[in-house]
This record gives structure tokens, sequence and C-alpha cells, in this order.
């Protein structure tokens, strides 16, 4: 009898510790950005596609002049349907890692408060997973997303009492000066958050705007917030 409680005992402290490190998992740091612009539901335009291949050439890929993960590369990519899969597939390949993607489809059935539900379900599981699973424990993980699950104030109003933005999820509204709201026209920024080991809550909040050498120059780079009509005038839908 006495082996055995002491069996049980060893067994329920493991679990305890085991619990603990998995609640206690979380990144070094994680790096945001909206996908790129699109020319329907289904794919990017042609403006899109070259964001996406001078992110992977000037920030994100291997060799990046400019690149926000050094030699080593982010250890993970993770997006959310299909336009931050076309994003981020570039500098997925220069890795050689894949996407580990949250995958929502378009549907006709699926728009407005049904489709924000479906979205907000995928962007929870992915914040669970990079705050708790240890495979991203101390790693860099790069988070291609669309923009009104990264921050908006209108959709968290719609859900109260639920977490429905990463802006949420990750813990940045506990972190001062972390916008609202990712604004529609906006495309050309990095939202960089950084970790300690054991504080759920970010240490270190940073915007970086996306600022493009030749050939890629052309790209809009216009200020947070600001008017681009150079997306929608280039046949890209908002």
């Amino acid at each position: 009898m006495r082996t055995h409680l002491i069996l049980q005992f060893l067994i329920t402290s493991l679990i305890s510790l085991f619990l603990a490190d998995f609640a206690l998992a979380q990144p070094a740091q994680i790096v945001i950005a909206r996908h790129a612009e699109k020319s329907d539901t289904f794919a990017l335009c042609d403006m899109g596609t070259q964001r996406s291949q001078a992110l992977a050439q000037q920030y994100l890929g291997r060799g990046a002049p400019q690149s926000l993960f050094g030699a080593n590369g982010p250890d993970a990519i993770l997006a959310i349907g299909l336009h931050p899969i076309e994003t981020s597939t570039p500098s997925a390949q220069s890795w050689g890692l894949p996407v580990v993607a949250y995958t929502v489809l378009p549907s006709k059935n699926e728009k407005g408060r049904a489709g924000d539900i479906i979205e907000n379900r995928r962007t929870q599981q992915a914040a669970h997973d990079i705050l708790s699973d240890p495979r991203y424990a101390g790693k860099i993980v790069l988070m291609i997303w669309e923009h009104n699950h990264i921050a908006k104030a209108k959709l968290e109003q719609d859900f109260p009492g639920e977490a429905v933005t990463l802006r949420q999820l990750l813990h940045l509204d506990q972190v001062a000066g972390v916008p609202g709201t990712w604004p529609d026209a906006t495309y050309d920024f990095f939202w960089i958050i950084d970790y300690t080991p054991g504080n759920p809550a970010p240490t270190r909040f940073r915007m970086v705007r996306q600022v493009f050498a030749p050939p890629f120059d052309g790209l809009p780079a216009n200020d947070w917030g600001a008017p681009e009509p150079g997306h929608i005038a280039a046949g890209c839908l908002k």
C-alpha cells in the first residue's frame, strides 16, 4: 500500500511539472505581418504577389539584407487562410520550412458574423498553440494573418467576453502603445513582440515599417493608418 501511494505521488508530481512547463511554454519572439494585397477572395493581386516576393527577399527569407531573424531564420511560420498562406510561402520556401496553416476557406455561406466566428476559432487555436506548445518555447515564430484578427476594436466589441484578436490573445492589450485596430489600407508594417520566460505578457513591442529597395521600391509604403489608394488603382481589393 505504501509503495502504491509513493508511486501515485511521483506520477502526480511528474504530471504537475509537465503541465506547469506546458503552461509556461512561450516563444521568445513573435513577428506578425498582414497578408499582402489581394485580387479576390482566393488569390493575391499582382501587387500582392510582388510584396510576398519582396518580403522573402528583403525581410523574411534566407539571406535577406534587412532580415528580422538573422542567419538562423524563424523556427515556425503560421498562417490563416489562403491570402496569408500565399504571402508566407516564398519566405517559408527559402528556409525549407512548412507553413503551419490554420485553414479558413472562402464561402458565400460563411460571410459576416458566421465568417468571423470561424476565423475567431482558428485565431484562438493558433494563439493557444503558440503560447502553450513546448515546440515553440524560446523560439521565433512568424505569423502572417488577416488584419481584422490581428487587431480590430469593432470585432472585439462584437464578441464581448471573448478574446478573438491576436491583440487580445497574445496579451498585447496589456502593453502600452499597441494600436487597437489594424487599418484597412495598411499593408506595410510588422509587429514584433518579445517575451520573457514565465511572463505571459509581452515585455517589448515594436512596429517596423516595410521599406523596399529596387526592384520592389514601387510597392506602397504609406504611414500607419494613412490612405493608400495605389493598390485599388492597381486592381487589388481592400
